[in-house]
């Protein structure tokens, strides 16, 4: 995972721990004075709220603990697509599209990263500018030419 992943995760983690778990357990503190507990919904969202913030905190940890973090600024641009790297690509339709490659846990295609283990990642690693990829898709075969490789 890159740097800004890892303190992403790191900030997300904090935030858990010091205000959303403590009030979730507020919340359900306050519904157990409510009465019998198994007619209680507010105790019961309650207490799936805390499952869903502890498992997620437990995620985190794992994340953390297994993933190898690669400071980008680090790796010396050899003219290649790389991890890290930012990629301009031009369309078929002429339309420009821009990814930045990042680890699997930091993939969001909808905010341009995408995981290294994507088709689209995989036929970018070793290319160079002005290099033509083409991935085959479920609409068929789609051609991309690289228009700039940045290293941010």
């Amino acid at each position: 995972m890159t740097t800004e992943g890892e303190q992403a995760l790191r900030t997300e983690l904090d935030h858990l721990r010091t205000e959303v778990r403590p009030s979730v357990t507020q919340a359900i503190a306050e519904a157990r004075k409510h009465g019998d507990l198994k007619e209680n919904a507010e105790y019961h969202a309650a207490k799936e709220k805390q499952s869903l913030v502890e498992r997620r905190i437990v995620d985190i940890e794992r994340q953390l603990a297994t993933s190898q973090v690669i400071d980008i600024h680090q790796i010396k641009p050899n003219g290649k697509v790389m991890f890290g790297a930012t990629v301009e690509l031009i369309a078929e339709d002429d339309s420009i599209r821009v990814y930045r490659i990042v680890g699997e846990n930091e993939a969001d295609p909808l905010k341009g990263l995408i995981s290294m283990e994507a088709p689209l990642a995989k036929a970018l690693i070793g290319q160079t500018a002005n290099s033509i990829i083409e991935l085959d898709t479920a609409e068929g075969i789609t051609s991309y030419k690289i228009k700039s490789i940045q290293y941010l």
